[in-house]
């Protein structure tokens, strides 16, 4: 049925169908393919989502406890002397910021510091005037380092225009006024008061005065301070986040992440902090910590401050400074008057010690680069690659957007950004890939082996044809001539010289019609299956004796002069043949080598037998003619093939008389191959031999 089908079609009609259908494959394999790629993909980065998420949470966790600590100190920590004790039996001792070195747990700490209503610049780090440093416990030379220290925390406050650097209460080169004008109505805020762990709302107004030498920190986190950090970058800020080249293709697909990332990130503070950690798990210590903790906050965001022990404080605030160090800062009243509390802290230092300790040891950090942004400045930029721990600007930040969020307050200003350098596809991508590789050889090879197919049943096709053809022309030609030739002797005309000429050509026609009847009812039963050989132990001498008497008469009739050799060693074998295909195989050959050597200078065919060093007996059979080309050697001995071209053809034949000899010289476990001589070609036909002793002792 396929081979019908083919029956009109070429090569170049079956190799565009076969093209088509395998597009028609291929297409929707790949299409499939590729969305489990992109499927694999939205899975790992959704993974390495959450992941980035579950960082930032310990991040801001961490932080959080940092900022907690701080806003547990009293007021008086900020100090170098406390009273310590009861009321009843109080007394003084060092202040637990007095300590040198520094032991704060905020990595990159710099110094604590505070200002007075006079813009009075003090540290915890050295004591008050008239209290004795050795009375202490601190050598001149300690105290030397703590004045070093001392030093350069002011004049970094001093640098950015937040105290005078001489501590002389002179601020941008003007003196400061003991006091400012009265704070407006908005300006005075309800208080609540928090006495001995109970929250006690009540609403009044102060009327204490703001002072000027302060004014710098109120502007701070202005807004239009924040309009112009948008319009130019700080000194030590790699670029602006803007700048940022990140892919956004993936979030596309997660917004309804970054929308409920929005709402926590517009969340209250106090709330985010309570969702941070479980209250029923902390001891009663620690829960009053929180509880105040979470009172400063809401007063805060509603305008109230907490009073506690005659003071009112505001919760901490976070900044930037022109100089690049970060200010974590809080206002204190007391007594009428206001007092800025702070901390100078190392940028770097600080993101090293927070950010990056927690990034390093994750496995995002083997896909993701991670940005630290304040205000939309990008101020540091960890790499994920070994090579290079951290980035030098934004034009080095490259991949897509994975997360971005900001932090909780007061460092609501400080956003993460993490950006995926390259993304792995999660151990589901090995079996796509495989299945992929898999699908695309069968593919490949299946279709190859169509096509092939296709073709090689096309060429059988068109011999088939060629066959049925040279079939005929080799039936009708000799079957005319026999018509003719009887006719004539019929009528009589022929004298009886001639009448012996007719008569020979009439056998030998007849000789020759057989031959091709036998091959064709041979290949028949080749095709079916049915050959029905019987192997028989033959002697060699027995053999060839045989085909003397059959082949001699067809190549003497031919012209030809017949050669038959035999070595006396190969002349007692003894194979195992069938007589009459081994009579057909050397009937072909010599039929094969009379048609193709008819024009050669040496009219003779060699039939000669001999043994050969591994014991096999060799039947050839050679011609004198123009041999075989030696890109047909293979080719001659497929069904249907003829050498010459259809146009050029001179000799007859119908292309399986080769072929029969290879099948038939197979079926009785032998094998065929030609070589050429000089001049001539030489077809052999080997077979396993024995001694003749050995086959009459059996």
């Amino acid at each position: 049925m396929f081979r019908a089908s083919l029956a009109g079609w070429n090569e170049k009609r079956l190799r565009l169908w076969l093209v088509v259908f395998f597009l028609a494959v291929a297409i929707p394999t790949g299409i499939l393919i590729r969305q489990a790629y992109s499927q694999l993909k939205w899975e790992a980065f959704h993974r390495h989502r959450v992941m980035a998420e579950e960082l930032t949470t310990r991040i801001d966790r961490r932080l959080g406890e940092l900022i907690d600590a701080e806003e547990a100190r009293a007021f008086t920590d900020y100090a170098f002397l406390v009273v310590a004790g009861d009321p009843a039996a109080s007394f003084v001792q060092r202040s637990p910021l007095s300590a040198y070195p520094l032991a704060a747990a905020i990595p990159g700490l710099i110094g604590y510091f505070q200002i007075d209503a006079q813009g009075q610049f003090t540290t915890p780090l050295l004591p008050q005037p008239g209290v004795q440093p050795l009375a202490y416990g601190i050598s001149s030379r300690e105290l030397d380092q703590r004045r070093t220290l001392q030093d350069r925390i002011q004049q970094i406050l001093g640098q950015n225009r937040l105290v005078d650097a001489t501590g002389t209460g002179v601020v941008g080169g003007k003196q400061s006024l003991p006091h400012a004008p009265p704070r407006n109505a908005a300006d005075k805020p309800a208080v609540a008061t928090y006495h001995a762990g109970k929250d006690v709302a009540r609403s009044r107004v102060l009327e204490s005065e703001q002072l000027a030498p302060q004014a710098a920190f109120d502007r701070l986190n202005e807004g239009d301070n924040k309009q112009q950090r948008k319009k130019q970058k700080l000194p030590r800020a790699l670029g602006r986040v803007e700048d940022l080249q990140l892919d956004p293709r993936y979030q596309r697909g997660a917004r309804d992440d970054v929308a409920s990332t929005a709402t926590q990130e517009t969340a209250a503070p106090a709330e985010k902090r309570v969702l941070r950690k479980e209250r029923s798990a902390l001891p009663e210590q620690k829960l009053a910590m929180l509880d105040e903790v979470m009172a400063r906050e809401a007063a805060a965001e509603s305008g109230l401050r907490i009073r506690i022990f005659e003071s009112e404080i505001d919760a901490f605030a976070f900044n930037v400074l022109d100089s690049g160090h970060f200010v974590l800062f809080r206002k204190v009243w007391r007594d009428g008057q206001r007092y800025i509390q702070g901390s100078l802290i190392e940028p770097q230092a600080f993101f090293r010690g927070v950010i990056e300790s927690a990034f390093r040891p994750t496995a995002l950090s083997q896909v993701t680069d991670l940005a630290v942004a304040f205000a939309g400045d990008v101020l540091s930029a960890f790499s994920g690659q070994a090579s290079r721990e951290y980035l030098s600007s934004t034009e080095e930040l490259q991949g897509a957007l994975l997360y971005q969020t900001r932090l909780s307050a007061p460092l609501n200003n400080l956003a993460l950004i993490f950006s995926v350098t390259h993304l792995p596809a999660g151990p589901g991508s090995t079996v796509v890939t495989w299945v992929a590789a898999i699908l695309l050889l069968v593919l490949c090879g299946g279709f190859y082996l169509m096509y092939r197919l296709g073709v090689g049943q096309i060429k059988l096709t068109r011999q088939q044809q060629d066959f049925v053809s040279a079939v005929s022309h080799e039936l009708k030609t000799p079957l005319t001539s026999i018509r003719m030739y009887g006719e004539i002797l019929r009528e009589g005309w022929a004298d009886e010289e001639k009448k012996k000429t007719y008569y020979e050509y009439i056998h030998d026609e007849s000789e020759r019609l057989s031959r091709l009847i036998a091959n064709v009812l041979q290949l028949a039963r080749m095709t079916r299956n049915d050959s029905n050989i019987d192997l028989k132990p033959m002697p060699v001498m027995k053999l060839m004796d045989n085909l003397r008497s059959k082949v001699s008469s067809q190549i003497e009739r031919a012209g030809f002069k017949l050669n038959m050799t035999c070595e006396d060693d190969a002349g007692q074998a003894v194979i195992d043949v069938d007589a009459d295909y081994f009579a057909q195989i050397v009937i072909n050959l010599v039929d094969n080598a009379t048609k193709f050597s008819a024009k050669a200078d040496r009219r003779a065919i060699d039939i000669a037998c001999r043994r050969q060093r591994d014991g096999t007996l060799q039947f050839s059979v050679r011609d004198y003619g123009p041999g075989v080309p030696k890109d047909q050697m293979k080719k001659i001995f497929a069904l249907f093939y003829r050498s010459e071209n259809e146009l050029t053809r001179e000799t007859v034949g119908t292309g399986i008389g080769l072929a029969l000899v290879h099948q038939l010289a197979l079926a009785m476990r032998g094998r065929v191959d030609v070589v050429n001589r000089d001049p001539g070609a030489e077809f052999r036909v080997s077979f396993a031999a024995r001694d003749s002793l050995a086959v009459s002792s059996a």
